[in-house]
């Protein structure tokens, strides 16, 4: 019973000392790191047809002291592709991010673009959301000619 008692005693021990952890401590931040400020997050497309211009943009500022260096730009699907700038964007710049939608993709729209930088806020979300439609070749289909409220009329 002593054995019993000593080993579940131990396997206690020994899983709390397993769990417990020492938090790491936090980089100083650096008052002059850039800042990342996009005029928008989400680009709304609307209604797209079926192989229609999928391209939008993303203009941000850098409102932070330092260069900013955007390290990676990254979409969470293949049909949209991201093109970024390279060079260091300085104090009071501006600069942007295009956004190419593959829009031969029937149905809806809603991808995220995740930037990655040297900023305070390391790491920004942008949308791209609507949806595309089939074309329709300019052929409609025919419609009654009813006056609203009027009662079909039996032949």
């Amino acid at each position: 019973m002593k054995k019993v008692l000593a080993t579940l005693v131990i396997s206690i021990l020994m899983t709390f000392a397993a769990f417990a952890q020492n938090a790491a401590p936090q980089a100083p931040v650096n008052p002059n790191a850039p800042m990342i400020t996009f005029e928008k997050t989400t680009h709304d497309y609307g209604t797209l047809t079926k192989g229609g211009d999928g391209t939008c943009e993303f203009k941000f500022k850098n409102t932070g002291v330092e260069p900013l260096i955007l390290s990676n730009v990254t979409s969470s699907c293949g049909c949209t592709v991201p093109e970024w700038p390279r060079e260091p964007i300085m104090k009071g710049k501006s600069a942007s991010i295009k956004v190419k939608y593959d829009s031969n993709r029937i149905g809806q729209i809603n991808k995220t673009i995740t930037v990655m930088s040297n900023a305070k806020e390391s790491s920004v979300q942008l949308r791209i959301i609507g949806n595309v439609v089939e074309a329709t070749n300019g052929a409609q289909m025919p419609q009654n000619n009813l006056n609203p409220g009027s009662a079909p009329v039996a032949k």
